[in-house]
């Protein structure tokens, strides 16, 4: 079915200009292809103009066949003075060989005059004789009204004045761009309001979050008419970004009613988001409205009990709509509703009657006031359950260790020793390591495998330290988070003590104890 919203994403070029944002061309590929997969009706490859990685990404753009998307090319309108057939920047456009060419021109005669260094009937010309002859060639053209709302608010009629030269020139959409991003919703929504009453062409929004209104402020102008919305992935962008596509396609789709990605694609969207972040080598946002770890997350016990009755008593929306999960936490806020539910998830057959639920509620509440947190360490809650509720024997038990450290010339070097059981069996080991929690680690590794030869897949993956009670000094106690993987799956644990070594020593132990019993 027709879109009701076109979504324009210009992840690839307006994203790429925000802080720490660095794409090669073979990532931008990758990136435009997954957004043509997922559904995306314009992607914005960049400006083939401004610098030599554009111009190769779509040198090697045509020959790849998008099924789903059309792609863009970016640039500005022709320069003061210079015939548009002559202007270098446009002849690039032409040669990018894209469907579609979008072009930003001046709407705030501050600019006009200030930044240009020009005149306003000029401007108007520059509009004009550029999206006409990009018309000429057969382009489906896109006009951009930079800074179009701090311009109408300057000078109405000029502003106006602008979108209706790119009209009359044959642009097939006019987007109004809130350059600054300094706008609020109720003056997007009136002034697309005052360019929907004046205008025949179709009007678009770009909106920048600047003030935290991003997507707001593009839905705002859809609400006031605009049927297209430009944005990036992530919300990446200069300064403090773009509007954000992740939450403003769901924010269209299911709280607007309005068609505008496949449907099928609106369950890949957190898949979505994950993919570019890791592309980009940026770290996900938890806290990402939609699609983050924590947008479906519960941890205080009332809540919990609720959710568990009846899910929408506090969820907006079902979390598989946006391919996103619930997640019950643990904590010293969390009730008898909170543990249920999450022994379920890790594969424990309970109840709310199940024997022990209430010992575990209570150690779990001393462990944190101890300093122990288990939200990033389902391993390690995993086995506390585990131990309560079925009294299994350990698979291994410490029973000493020992690390040192000495200078070698210039280099110091860690051992670590550690005495361990398996059953009626001892191993005793020693290894060296960059540091003592890596010497640790690798003799706990080679005691073990000795037995468990499984365990040889298993390594860290992070490693994070946190002091507690940062007043009392290097006494404080510290509390350790471990990340290990097998290379299918990936499991968290933690330890705490006054001592880090003995700190990262539970956290290891519980990896490897987690890596063999878990189900």
């Amino acid at each position: 079915m027709k879109p009701e919203v076109e979504i324009y994403d210009t992840t690839l070029r307006d994203g790429s200009q925000g802080e720490g944002m660095n794409l090669s061309v073979a990532d931008k590929l990758r990136i435009a292809e997954r957004l043509d997969a997922f559904g995306m009706h314009y992607i914005e490859g960049g400006w083939p103009g401004s610098n030599p990685k554009d111009i190769e990404f779509f040198a090697q753009a045509k020959r790849r066949k998008l099924r789903q998307s059309r792609l863009a090319a970016f640039g500005s309108t022709r320069r003061k003075g210079v015939a548009v057939e002559n202007d270098d920047q446009v002849r690039l456009l032409l040669a990018a060989g894209t469907p579609v060419v979008t072009i930003f021109g001046k709407t705030w005669l501050l600019h006009v005059r200030e930044v240009l260094r020009t005149t306003p009937v000029e401007n108007l010309a520059m509009i004009g004789d550029t999206v006409r002859y990009l018309k000429d060639h057969g382009k489906q053209v896109i006009y951009d009204a930079e800074h179009g709302f701090d311009g109408f608010k300057d000078d109405p009629e000029y502003a106006l004045a602008t979108w209706q030269a790119a009209e009359r020139a044959g642009a097939d959409l006019v987007v109004l761009c809130d350059t600054n991003g300094g706008s609020l919703p109720e003056e997007i929504a009136r002034i697309t309001t005052a360019a929907r009453g004046q205008l025949t062409v179709r009007l678009g929004i770009h909106t920048h979050d600047d003030i935290g209104l991003g997507v707001a402020n593009a839905l705002a102008a859809l609400t006031a008419g605009a049927t297209q919305v430009q944005g990036t992935v992530n919300g990446y962008g200069e300064r403090t970004g773009n509007c954000n596509l992740i939450s403003a396609i769901p924010n269209i789709a299911f709280k607007l009613g309005k068609r505008c990605v496949p449907e099928k694609a609106l369950a890949q969207l957190r898949e979505l988001s994950q993919f570019v972040d890791e592309i980009a080598n940026f770290r996900h946002d938890p806290r990402q409205p939609w699609v983050g770890a924590t947008a479906f997350a519960h941890k205080g016990g009332m809540h919990v009990n609720a959710v568990q009755k009846v899910a929408r008593s506090f969820e907006h929306i079902d979390p598989a709509l946006v391919g996103n999960t619930r997640r019950v936490l643990i904590s010293d806020l969390a009730g008898k509703s909170n543990i249920v539910i999450k022994a379920q998830e890790l594969g424990f057959k309970v109840t709310n009657d199940t024997p022990g639920l209430k010992a575990i509620l209570e150690r779990i509440k001393e462990l944190e006031h101890e300093g122990f947190e288990f939200e990033a360490a389902e391993a390690s809650l995993a086995l506390l359950i585990r131990r309560a509720l079925e009294h299994q024997s350990l698979p291994f038990q410490v029973d000493g260790y020992h690390v040192s450290m000495r200078r070698d010339g210039k280099n110091s070097i860690c051992e670590a020793t550690i005495k361990l059981r398996v059953g009626e069996q001892a191993a005793h080991t020693v290894a060296e390591g960059d540091g003592p929690v890596n010497a640790l680690d690798k003799a706990l590794r080679t005691a073990l495998v000795k037995f468990y030869p499984q365990l040889k897949k298993v390594v860290l993956t992070d490693y994070k330290v946190r002091i507690l009670e940062t007043a009392t000094g290097t006494s404080a106690r510290t509390r350790v988070l471990i990340q290990s993987s097998d290379g299918r799956e990936e499991w968290g644990t933690v330890g705490v003590n006054d001592n880090i070594i003995e700190a990262s020593l539970q956290a290891l132990v519980d990896s490897m104890e987690y890596a063999l019993l878990r189900k």
